[in-house]
Parts: structure tokens; C-alpha cells; sequence
């Protein structure tokens, strides 16, 4: 192996959900020169959803099942696909929900979480999954975090979205919005100012300036609106500051991420999954009317406080553009780009 070749560590990149644009955006990234500039990829999924693919976005590639990470040839032109295997193929569609296409998804994943656990691969880029079907599957997952979180044993961990300098870590994701508000406890909100604090020092920024958003409107206004914001969240800040952390808050949501977005703040730290994505998804998707499609989707969601690396896309399986070659593989090629800085 030549020494720039060992140089490019190597990436699992799941395919996604076979019945969305997951296989789409992996093909047109793959099929990118850039790509291996930067990593040795290898494409973990079913070798004929990826050969369809392919076809859909015109993208001359060299499909070659493996079996083994060994088996491996990286070089432009080739797409190695870490063979799941899977039955019932035949009856996925796209834009539909099934068990096949959960079931395919979900195994994707793991297996990408094994082989980083193994230290075969590097990292884990994930494409999109749809949650109704891996729980329609057998898997009672809510989403990524919770799987990665799962097969890796981890307790403290968060999901951070990014895009550019703008970044946002949550405190609670995939739950009601009624039990989000009973989540939110000084420890929890401590732990994950403490794990975007190290991921942003990962991601290069030496000292973090932190802000951290309230729960309620106004950051409650003194108790006005609520109890957490005082109860909760202002003694978190004040133990994260005692550890020698930059923050501050809690801090009006409604004006916290204009702050961030201008410069003030390296991070933000929302308390519940709405909260965040809004405002990070006003600035990384861009609609183009004309044409009725998404123009770009630009964002990446990495999770922190796992032992192995994982970033993915930041969107989801876009049911109603699948099969027509047209879904942007932007925020997957800056999920990459987005492992390699932290490995």
C-alpha cells in the first residue's frame, strides 16, 4: 500500500433507506473525485439497490461486493459495497414504507458500528433511515443516536448539528415535546455543555465560547414563564463555568442563534430537537420554487461522546424525490469532509 494511501483513513458509509435518496446521494458521491482525495470509502449496503442507483444518477461506477474490509480496492471509479445481504429486495419501492427497506437499513448501520468497533474502519457516515420503517423491521429505535448509542454502550452522548460556524448540540431529540420538558435536569444539561465544549476543541477551536438557549420564552424572565430555566439550567452553566468552560446562559432562545450565527458563539446548546433544527435548518436548506426541489441541503449531525467516530446527513429520506436522480449529496460529502477533521 502506498504511504499517501495510508495516510486517507478508511470510511463506512451507509447507504441509508433503500426506498428513499440515500443510495441516490451515495452514488453521486462516490462517484465524486474529491472523495478519495480525502478517505478510503467503502459502502456498506446491498451491492444491486447500489447498481440501480447508480443507473438513476448516471454514474459510471465499478460496484464490487465484499465481504471483508480486506477485499477492498480504493481508487475513483470503484465503489466497494460491504455486502448485508437481505431478502424481500424486490418488494421495495420507492417513497413506500416496508419491512424490507427497514430492515436493510438498520443492518446497514450496525454493521457499520461493528466495524468500527473493530477498528476495520476509521469512522461511520450515515445516510438517511426512515424510523417508522426499522420499528415497522423489528427495531425499536428512535433514530441514530439512540442506535449508536445502544451497540456502543454509551451512556453521555448528544447530537451536534453543523454547518459552517453555525452549531448545535441538544439536550433532548427524539421525543415528546411534553417529555422533553420533564428531561431537561441540571446533570443532563451540564453533561452536554461539557461534550460540545470538547467536540468544538476536536473540531479545532481552542477556547469555546458557549451560549446556552433557555427552555421557555425569555428564559422564563425570572420565573415568570417557568421553573427550569432557574432551577435547572442556570446551575448547569454555573458547574460548567466552574470547570473552566466559557458559557453563558440560559439565554432567550428567540435571540441566542442570531448571536451564534454572527459570530458571538462557537456553539449553541438547544433543549429540545425543534429548537435547534429550526434555526439550522433555515440556514442550510434552500428551496428552489422553480423547480419545486431542494436547490441544497447543507448540514451535518454528528454525535458526540461515542467511542467511534459517526457524522451523518442532516436530512431525511425525502420519500417524494426518490428514484429521480435529483436529491443534492451536498450535506453527505460534508459529512465526510466532517470525519476526516475528527479523525
Amino acid at each position: 500500500m502506498k504511504d499517501k494511501e495510508k495516510d486517507r483513513p478508511v470510511l463506512a458509509i451507509t447507504m441509508g433507506d433503500p426506498a428513499g435518496i440515500g443510495p441516490e446521494i451515495a452514488a453521486k458521491l462516490f462517484a465524486s473525485d474529491s472523495l478519495h482525495e480525502t478517505c478510503r470509502p467503502l459502502l456498506i449496503g446491498h451491492p444491486a439497490i447500489m447498481d440501480n442507483a447508480c443507473k438513476i444518477v448516471q454514474a459510471a461506477l465499478d460496484i464490487r461486493a465484499i465481504s471483508d474490509v480486506a477485499q477492498a480496492h480504493y481508487e475513483p471509479g470503484i465503489m466497494n459495497v460491504f455486502d448485508i445481504g437481505g431478502e424481500g429486495i424486490d418488494q421495495i419501492r420507492f417513497g413506500e414504507i416496508s419491512v424490507p427497506a427497514g430492515d436493510l437499513a438498520f443492518r446497514a448501520v450496525k454493521k457499520a458500528i461493528e466495524l468500527a468497533m473493530q477498528n476495520k474502519v476509521a469512522g461511520t457516515v450515515t445516510g438517511p433511515i426512515h424510523k417508522e420503517s426499522i420499528n415497522k423491521a423489528g427495531y425499536h429505535f428512535s433514530g441514530h443516536t439512540e442506535i449508536y448509542a445502544h451497540f456502543t454502550q454509551t451512556r453521555k452522548y448528544a447530537m451536534l448539528l453543523a454547518e459552517e460556524n453555525f452549531r448545535v448540540i441538544h439536550v433532548t431529540t427524539h421525543v415528546a415535546l411534553r417529555k422533553a420538558c420533564d428531561l431537561i435536569k441540571k446533570d443532563r444539561v451540564r453533561d452536554v455543555i461539557e461534550l460540545l465544549h470538547e467536540g468544538l476543541k476536536k473540531l479545532g477551536i481552542e477556547t469555546p465560547r458557549i451560549g446556552v438557549a433557555g427552555l421557555n420564552p425569555h428564559a422564563s424572565d425570572g420565573g415568570l414563564f417557568g421553573h427550569e430555566d432557574i432551577e435547572e439550567i442556570r446551575p448547569a452553566v454555573e458547574e460548567a463555568r466552574r470547570l473552566g468552560i466559557q458559557v453563558e446562559g440560559p439565554l432567550p432562545p428567540d435571540t441566542l442563534f442570531a448571536l451564534a450565527y454572527g459570530g458571538k458563539y462557537d456553539g449553541c446548546v438547544a433543549m429540545y430537537h425543534d429548537q435547534g433544527h429550526i434555526p439550522f435548518k433555515f440556514l442550510g436548506f434552500q428551496w428552489d420554487e422553480k423547480k419545486n426541489a431542494m436547490k441544497s441541503v447543507r448540514g451535518v449531525n454528528i454525535t458526540l461522546g461515542l467511542p467511534i467516530i459517526r457524522t451523518s446527513v442532516d436530512h431525511g429520506t425525502a420519500f417524494e424525490i426518490a428514484g429521480k436522480g435529483t436529491a443534492s449529496a451536498d450535506a453527505l460529502m460534508h459529512a465526510v469532509a466532517y470525519a476526516v477533521k475528527l479523525l
